[in-house]
């Protein structure tokens, strides 16, 4: 989802003032200047100011900041689990059912001006790849590899294998399953184990 004007929902809290835009000027109303009421794009205080607003709502909402990433928000309600992410103006919604996500959507267009952009196959630059028979979802950078290649004229170069050969997949029954293979895998630094 993408909020339209984003940067224009946030309060200030100082006084800030402007000269008067041009074609705004009122005759004998030249040497006045304009006291902002709500943040705009340019001010150094917009992105914040927006940020703040944002974070008000949802936590309103019953979303719950996330400690060491504070882009990403949750909401448990049963065994319903929303994740809301934000990045700038673009929010990105996960969840584990459809009608959760469809009233959160719902709200969030009734707080903000916003565009639905449908499922995200984008964010970011990151490719995100949906299994729904399987129930996977994976992400991928690989375009986001090839522009950066494009860029440096490397685009020819020869790949590498680190830090995993191509081809080894990763799975759950990798994941140490007691106490003592929890211990072995711990004393195997990982520049040696690659």
């Amino acid at each position: 989802m993408d909020v339209k004007t984003a940067f224009l929902n946030g309060s200030l809290d100082e006084s800030i003032y402007m000269m008067q835009p041009e074609g705004f000027i009122e005759k004998g109303q030249v040497d006045k200047v304009c006291k902002l009421q709500k943040s705009i794009y340019g001010l150094k205080q917009a992105s914040r100011s927006w940020n703040i607003r944002f974070d008000q709502a949802v936590k309103g909402f019953g979303f719950i900041q996330n400690p060491d990433e504070p882009c990403v928000y949750k909401r448990i309600k049963g065994d319903k689990l929303v994740f809301l992410i934000l990045y700038g103006d673009d929010i990105l919604l996960i969840g584990n059912d459809v009608g959760v996500l469809t009233s959160v959507k719902e709200w969030l267009a009734k707080q903000f001006d916003m565009k639905d952009l449908g499922e995200a196959s984008f964010i970011l630059g990151i490719q995100v790849i949906r299994d729904r028979k399987n129930r996977t979802i994976a992400l991928s950078q690989a375009s986001y590899i090839d522009k950066i290649l494009s860029r440096f004229s490397m685009q020819d170069s020869k790949k590498g294998m680190l830090p995993f050969r191509h081809g080894i997949k990763l799975s759950k029954e990798q994941v140490p399953k007691n106490e003592h293979e929890e211990q072995f895998m711990s004393r195997v630094p990982y520049a040696s184990a690659v």
